[in-house]
This record gives C-alpha cells, sequence and structure tokens, in this order.
C-alpha cells in the first residue's frame, strides 16, 4: 500500500506542483563547489566566484558571505526549472536534488543532448547513478573532485548517504 501511495505522491508532484531543491541537495552543491569570495578561475578557465557561480563574473571581483548565499538562492529556480522541464518521469525528492546537483555543475545543454536524460525519460532509473558518473572529466581530464562528487550525485540519486565520499 506505501509504494503505490509514493508513486501517487511522486506523479501528482511532477503533474502538479514544481519541485525545489531541498537542504540536503543545496549542501551537497555547497561541499563540492566549496565557497571563494574573490573570482578564480575554475579548471576550465571560467571566472567563477561564490558557490560556483558565474555569471557575469570578472577578474577582481569581491563578495562577503551573504552575498555568496544569496547568488545560490538566487540560481536555484533557474537549474529546477531544468529538472522540472526535462523530465518527464516522477522523481524522488533525492533523485531531483541529485539531477539539480548535476545540471548546476554541467549546465542544461549537456543534460538535454545526455543520454542519463534520455534513459531516465525513458523509466530506466537504474542506470542513472552510473549515467551520472561518466561525467568526471574538464577540459578533456578526469578530475578526483569530479569522480567524487559524480559518486556523491549518484549516492543521492539513489537515496543513499553521501557526506564523507
Amino acid at each position: 500500500l506505501w509504494s503505490i501511495i509514493e508513486k501517487l505522491l511522486q506523479i501528482n508532484l511532477k503533474q502538479g506542483s514544481k519541485m525545489n531543491i531541498s537542504q540536503e541537495g543545496i549542501a551537497l552543491i555547497k561541499k563540492f563547489e566549496g565557497c571563494e569570495l574573490e573570482a578564480y578561475q575554475d579548471s576550465v578557465g571560467v571566472w567563477t566566484i561564490g558557490y560556483g557561480h558565474t555569471k557575469e563574473v570578472k577578474e577582481g571581483n569581491k563578495i562577503n558571505q551573504d552575498e555568496a548565499e544569496h547568488l545560490l538562492q538566487e540560481e536555484m529556480p533557474e537549474y529546477e526549472g531544468y529538472i522540472n522541464d526535462m523530465v518527464t518521469v516522477p522523481l524522488k525528492q533525492c533523485q531531483f536534488d541529485a539531477l539539480v546537483c548535476w545540471v548546476y555543475n554541467l549546465g542544461p545543454t549537456n543534460l538535454g543532448n545526455s543520454t542519463l536524460l534520455k534513459l531516465l525519460n525513458a523509466g530506466d532509473y537504474h542506470t542513472t547513478p552510473s549515467q551520472i558518473k561518466r561525467w568526471n572529466k574538464a577540459g578533456g581530464k578526469t578530475l578526483q573532485g569530479l569522480i567524487r562528487r559524480r559518486e556523491a550525485e549518484a549516492l543521492l540519486f539513489e537515496g543513499k548517504e553521501w557526506i564523507e565520499v
């Protein structure tokens, strides 16, 4: 009975109101993005500040911790929207959170063109964690930080503990 109720709730969430990232999803983003209060170039040369914020960032930009928190909260609806709009199957909160974290790091174009999205939208939930983990390169190089991040996202998608990854 509970599995039927859970399915109905997931379907209602998908068909009705849009989902939002939870505090656990925000925590994952913060852990792997880190917070830098001065602009820096990421591993592929993109100017970045705060928790991975890249829009209109220039060399020499500085912010404070409150501004970093504000930028992250301001950006979340955009990235939640990509998942709400592109994923057509019902999602549990942990699955939604993992996908928002993934798209926050990789962007909507990568999601839209991914095998991950095609398989997930076909109802193939069980391959999603391995598809998430495939995206561990930046500038053509496999990065240890991305391996750890993708492992955490995959664990979160499965509803498992990711904190110690």
